[in-house]
């Protein structure tokens, strides 16, 4: 017969305690880091934990202070450079206030979303920063969610009284077309992204603003819908060209969709920055040793994640504040993608 397996017992702040002589109020004080214990019953309570193998306990903790230690951070697309840049800086701000970042991705899908916030919920965090997945539902949010659960939404608006990080799209879109107006080009297209997403509809605005007020009509056939993701910019590249004549340039919904893009391009024949000129959004670490280096927005995602956490701390500081709306500043930079020095097929329209 196999011996019941034998599970080692969890060691207690009692167990730490009476081997140190010392009360349970003073191990408590060295694991909180105070000031009140002086270095020796430190030193000698530290050595004890270490040789007990001792594992804090958060859960319990935080039933005991009757508050949460941790912040859910929902994520829509992890596998965007971004949004690793993003959660990077969510995490180094929210580790600096003491708190542990949960980290969820929904790839995109509202309907795993639902899932992922409803685990994550079991966990009770302090609060949420969501980025929401194309598709979603405010209101159903606002059902799972509750009214009680402090909530930052980012960068997608969801119509619900949440606090809301957002990039100032239309400006970034319209400086990009700005620029591209400014190389010569005047059949500019728009690519990447849905037009059902509150950020992709805010940069068409701008690149419409753009073209506009520099006497350009913008054309149908210039906006080219697709998933915001390298693959797939790559795979629809040729609907830049099935009409004659063709776009000479176009402003991506992302760095991830210019990256795509250009690799579409070399397939076809076609080098960015030498005979089609592009500019991406979200100046992502890649987008500067890119070939060509991309011309991109500049957002500073890893900024952006530690002003979220920032936000969502103050939240929690202040739950009863009126919710607030931030949009965070965009700035073009310029590289090698967009200089063209003529572009194909001519400057009119």
């Amino acid at each position: 017969m196999t011996p019941p397996v034998r599970t080692r017992a969890r060691v207690t702040l009692a167990d730490i305690a009476s081997a140190c002589d010392l009360s349970r109020a003073t191990i408590s004080l060295v694991l909180r880091g105070s000031p009140l214990v002086n270095a020796e019953t430190r030193a000698r309570v530290e050595a004890e934990l270490k040789r007990q193998r001792y594992v804090y306990h958060r859960g319990a903790a935080n039933l005991r202070r009757n508050v949460s230690s941790t912040v859910a951070l929902v994520i829509n697309d992890l596998s965007n450079p971004f949004f690793a840049e993003f959660a990077a800086g969510v995490d180094e701000a929210l580790a600096a206030a003491g708190y542990v970042t949960l980290l969820g991705s929904t790839g995109e899908s509202a309907e795993r979303q639902q899932t992922v916030l409803a685990s994550l919920l079991e966990h009770d965090p302090a609060g949420i920063i969501l980025s929401p997945a194309e598709g979603s539902d405010g209101a159903r949010l606002r059902g799972l969610l509750g009214v009680h659960t402090p909530t930052l939404v980012f960068n997608r608006e969801l119509g619900a009284d949440w606090d809301f990080l957002s990039l100032d799209n239309v400006r970034g879109a319209r400086i990009a077309t700005e620029h591209l107006l400014a190389q010569g080009h005047r059949r500019i297209a728009f690519f990447g992204g849905h037009q059902d997403s509150s950020s992709c509809h805010q940069r068409r605005e701008g690149y419409r603003e753009a073209l506009i007020a520099a006497g350009v009509t913008p054309e149908p056939q210039w906006l080219v819908e697709c998933a915001p993701t390298r693959l797939e910019a790559a795979r629809q590249t040729g609907a830049l060209f099935v009409r004659d004549p063709a776009p000479t340039a176009a402003v991506c919904y992302n760095d991830a969709v210019a990256l795509g893009l250009m690799a579409g391009l070399a397939t076809r024949g076609r080098r960015a920055g030498q005979d089609f000129a592009l500019t991406g959004f979200d100046d992502i670490p890649e987008a500067a040793v890119s070939a060509p280096p991309l011309t991109t927005i500049a957002v500073d995602p890893r900024a952006r994640g530690r002003q979220a956490a920032e936000l969502i701390l103050q939240r929690l500081r202040d739950p009863s504040a009126t919710a607030a709306t931030v949009v965070a500043p965009v700035q073009l930079q310029v590289r090698a993608s967009s200089t063209t020095t003529q572009p194909q097929g001519g400057t009119t329209a």
